[in-house]
């Protein structure tokens, strides 16, 4: 009988490692939340170099995203901005259970002229003469997120909720909301535009916002009316392994840091 040593040597000399994931003919849909464009598009070419797996990326609102996957859309990896979606997708039987792979909160982008603190921006956004802009609630979760603050504010001000629901622009996330031209960040350019004097959004899109145009300025939203942004990822039953192997690996180490390096905290 040959010794342990010997079948391992051998099994060293004729690679007996585990075979490596068949890849796909076609690339791997990937559709995901607008807010994940710059960390994705880093996390896939990275995955692309290492597997030779190609994937084609497409993001848009998260409510948009289900739709278009609800109406035939050939996605297989689905990542929201929230868990709504891809649990609906989920109950539907087609998608597996969402898990969270990162997180993000709200924070305010302001014009130059602003001087706010954290403690101050309740009663700004309570201004008359403030005009405060938001994604669009059900189509772009980041509009939900706008929401439940404001709701929050309801506990802090009475009144606040029905305050900030009737002032409050739904500016961008939207299916007729304006597309911001190539190459501009949606959020830097609504801003730029001047379309609002404050913008509640997730704080890696005010981060972005805040680098392509300098002036603009971050408010951090208050502990009391803070909103975790939970983000979902799910895959499509039955698509090529290769679906699941990227999804899997957005939860590795090296995507994390990528993520983190954005600005999303770890799920």
């Amino acid at each position: 009988m040959r010794s342990i040593t010997a079948l391992m040597a051998s099994c060293l000399l004729m690679a007996c490692a585990t075979p490596p994931m068949p890849l796909s003919a076609d690339p791997i849909a990937v559709v995901a939340a607008g807010s994940l464009r710059e960390a994705m598009t880093d996390i896939a070419k990275a995955h692309e170099a290492r597997t030779g797996q190609k994937l084609s990326l497409s993001f848009a609102a998260s409510g948009l995203l289900r739709e278009r996957i609800e109406k035939g859309e050939a996605a297989q990896v689905f990542a929201s901005a929230d868990m709504g979606h891809p649990q609906k997708l989920a109950d539907a039987g087609s998608w597996s259970p969402p898990r969270v792979f990162v997180r993000n909160q709200l924070c305010a982008i302001t014009q130059a002229n602003f001087n706010l603190t954290p403690e101050r921006l309740l009663a700004a956004l309570l201004d008359p003469a403030v005009r405060v802009g938001t994604s669009t609630p059900k189509a772009d979760p980041a509009g939900d997120y706008a929401w439940a603050l404001f709701r929050r504010a309801d506990a802090v001000s009475a009144g606040a909720y029905a305050t900030l629901e009737r002032k409050a622009l739904q500016l961008t996330g939207g299916p007729s909301s304006p597309k911001a031209p190539a190459g501009r960040g949606t959020y830097a350019w609504v801003m730029d535009q001047g379309r609002a004097d404050v913008f509640l959004t997730y704080c890696t899109n005010a981060v972005s916002a805040q680098q392509e145009v300098p002036r603009l300025k971050i408010v951090a939203v208050p502990p009391n009316l803070q909103v975790s942004a939970d983000y979902g990822l799910t895959v499509r039953r039955g698509t090529h392994p290769a679906a699941q192997a990227f999804a899997d690996a957005l939860l590795e180490p090296s995507a994390q840091a990528v993520f983190a390096r954005y600005g999303f905290g770890s799920p």
